[in-house]
């Protein structure tokens, strides 16, 4: 019997998790490329007529079970850099960019960075290489997220820049005890409702200490940004990544906090960032 080529296993791969992905055949594509060994334009260009290897199978089974693929391979592309993830972090997703554009923006020339919640690392170490004159710090209640970030600073040569801290917010004093001020603060908190519907790829496989927040999603937020103001120098800004329908809400919260609010939206047109300054 003839053996089932590259291109063949791809065809029936992708068939397979047609139910389980909007990507399929992108996904089959890569899972095929890790099992090779190569690269997925070297798979495309090279091996389609080639022996389907056995690491494919279980990579597939695994995907077919709804794990995300980055957590198959285990990494992630964000801002142009890559990034080791585990189940310990959510993965960095394309629409925080954003967030990171816009600290670009709002402060070219921050000299102290913090990163609340910085899980794989991803909003801190791609600001940090983007100001190579800045020093970070990055808080996580996790020790196994502050491990990946850790490599991950490793990894990129950001090491020396970036200071990763075990903090919780929740408990009192976090913020005297890793100084300020800070130019510039990010942040990606928690602000998933806790009823909220999934996709399995998400609700079975990320931290959901890293997703859910409370009946409003709105919990984190409560307590982070009114601690804001103590950690911003005097013409510092937060960007905040929030919900799709948490503007209004978080903008009150921040208000209250004596803080000024301008909202920014991801590449789909959604609210997805607040930039927050001291107001005069």
């Amino acid at each position: 019997m003839q053996a089932v080529t590259v291109s063949e296993a791809l065809r029936e791969a992708a068939a397979s998790l047609a139910s389980a992905s909007d990507t399929p055949r992108l996904d089959a594509e890569l899972l095929m490329a890790q099992a090779l060994g190569v690269t997925r334009s070297e798979l495309l260009l090279r091996h389609m007529g080639g022996e389907v290897p056995s690491g494919f199978a279980p990579l597939l089974e695994r995907r077919q079970a709804h794990e995300p693929v980055a957590y198959i391979l285990g990494h992630q592309e964000f801002f142009g850099l890559d990034f080791r993830v585990s189940p310990a972090v959510l993965i960095p997703r394309a629409d925080s960019e954003v967030l990171v554009e816009r600290a670009l923006a709002a402060c070219p020339d921050a000299r102290r960075v913090l990163d609340c919640g910085t899980g794989s690392g991803a909003l801190l170490l791609a600001v940090l290489a983007h100001l190579p004159q800045a020093q970070g710090v990055g808080i996580d209640r996790s020790a196994a997220a502050l491990a990946v970030a850790q490599d991950n600073a490793g990894r990129l040569g950001l090491a020396e820049r970036a200071l990763l801290l075990p903090a919780d917010w929740d408990v009192p004093g976090w913020d005297e005890a890793i100084g300020g001020p800070f130019d510039l603060i990010l942040a990606n908190p928690p602000y998933v409702e806790s009823e909220a519907e999934l996709a399995p790829a998400v609700r079975d496989h990320e931290p959901a200490g890293a997703l859910f927040a409370g009946p409003e999603g709105l919990d984190a937020y409560r307590v982070l940004v009114p601690r804001l103001p103590g950690l911003l120098a005097p013409a510092g800004r937060a960007l905040v990544e929030i919900g799709a329908a948490q503007a209004e809400a978080v903008e009150a919260i921040a208000r209250r906090a004596g803080l000024a609010a301008q909202l920014h939206r991801d590449l789909g047109g959604r609210p997805r960032v607040l930039e927050l300054s001291m107001r005069p």
